[in-house]
């Protein structure tokens, strides 16, 4: 049978593990305390026995020594030579069957002691002496404990329950709320209880995680607008060309114009959904998978070519202050993305006829470092430009083509290195990113 209520589950262990113990403990302290009875009965019969012994070596009559000392407790009798040669009127001699120095007979509502003992004066022979009449403490004793066990029971489980119940009770509120917590209320937060134990941690990570969640809703929700946004205008674009086209016959001219359009909007279309692709095709699970030998300044080297247009068409001049031969595991497609990127909007947001400085070392780790005296960035956007489709400056930078994705990727594809992205700029100064990976 499977319980599916914690509380039932520790009562039942807790349950099976008193009676255990109570069982074992109960059987141990009957064990001790009957052989704790046994041994002082025997420690006072050998006392009896061994002054009879020696009234006997003395000379004394066994019925003198009988009246005198043992009165009606002890019954006495003399053995030699397997005889009884003189005994008290009350003496069974039945017990004489048995040969061993110390025994108890039990007659149900009492018990009677057995010992015997050798002496060697006035003749060989033995004392044989019997208690009477001793009450059963080990039996009532037993009786107790088969009342009071299942009582103790009872109440050690009764006390759990209530102990249980106040212990669960943040747990049950941590479940009310959280059953009535949805996208649309997760403002909801647990209060936290006044002692510092494991409740309070679980609550107060309870809390912290309705906060993440929350966090990571505004971001999904401003990520879908942005998404949206994004696609909408090079969307409406290409629809608004084909409609105007096919509305009526047009000249070749204006079809291949038309086409042109709406090439240049899907290849927009397509680089945001490359980018967005890129953004989820890795994670920290399986980005160790992707790793290999590759030589990082060869990657550098090969991307600056690529961009050797683009500067000539700005007079832009790209200084190389220093190049180190580097050879790491890596992702080698997001090596070559983390620096087209920046290389990439470097060259888009620095004026004309300006520097841009890169540098690539290795000190413990890899430093990649790339400045430009471009436009900058305010201090008060600067949080912000590594979130997806986030751009600095709409209504300035409205002819620098772009989606907000390339900081984004390039942040990304550095953590999953394990590395950090540093970024310092000033407003109409320039812009300083270092890569350490």
């Amino acid at each position: 049978m499977k319980f599916k209520s914690i509380k039932t589950k520790i009562l039942i262990w807790f349950g099976a593990v008193t009676f255990t113990i109570l069982f074992v403990f109960s059987g141990a302290f009957y064990y001790f305390f009957n052989k704790s009875v046994n041994t002082s009965i025997e420690s006072r019969l050998y006392k009896q026995a061994a002054f009879v012994k020696n009234r006997l070596s003395s000379g004394a009559n066994i019925n003198k020594i009988a009246r005198e000392h043992l009165i009606s407790t002890f019954d006495l009798a003399i053995i030699k030579d397997g005889k009884v040669l003189n005994k008290t009127k009350n003496f069974d001699l039945n017990v004489l069957k048995n040969k061993k120095t110390f025994f108890i007979v039990d007659y149900g509502e009492y018990l009677s002691a057995i010992y015997r003992l050798d002496f060697k004066t006035p003749f060989a022979g033995q004392v044989v002496l019997i208690q009477q009449n001793i009450d059963d403490k080990v039996e009532d004793l037993a009786d107790t404990m088969l009342w009071l066990d299942p009582i103790l029971l009872i109440l050690l489980i009764f006390i759990a329950n209530k102990l249980i119940d106040k212990i669960l009770f943040p747990i049950k509120s941590i479940t009310k709320i959280a059953n009535e917590i949805t996208i649309n209320s997760l403002f909801s937060t647990i209060y936290e209880p006044k002692e510092n134990d494991e409740l309070r941690e679980l609550v107060a990570s309870f809390n912290a995680m309705i906060k993440r969640l929350e966090n990571g809703v505004k971001k999904i929700e401003r990520f879908n607008n942005d998404v949206s946004h994004e696609l909408k205008t090079p969307l409406t674009v290409i629809r608004g060309e084909a409609e105007i086209t096919l509305h009526k016959p047009r000249e070749p001219k204006e079809y291949i114009s038309c086409i042109k359009t709406i090439e240049k909007e899907a290849t927009q279309i397509q680089k945001i959904v490359d980018g967005l692709l890129l953004l989820a095709r890795y994670s920290k699970t399986n980005i160790k998978d992707s790793f290999e030998f590759c030589n990082i300044d060869t990657i550098l080297l090969n991307i600056v070519k690529k961009y050797n247009h683009s500067l000539t068409i700005k007079n832009l001049s790209l200084k190389i202050k220093k190049i180190e031969v580097i050879s790491t595991k890596a992702n080698p497609l997001l090596i070559e993305t983390i620096f087209s990127n920046l290389i990439d909007n470097a060259i888009k947001y620095t004026p004309k006829e300006k520097n841009i400085y890169i540098s690539l070392y290795k000190n413990n780790k890899i430093h990649f470092l790339i400045e430009d005296e471009g436009i900058g960035i305010s201090k008060d956007k600067l949080p912000f430009i590594t979130d997806r489709f986030y751009r600095a400056d709409e209504s300035r930078n409205r002819k620098i083509k772009g989606f907000g994705l390339g900081l984004s990727i390039v942040k990304n594809s550095v953590e999953l290195h394990n590395g950090k992205l540093f970024i310092e700029s000033e407003d109409g100064v320039g812009t300083k990113i270092e890569v350490i990976l």
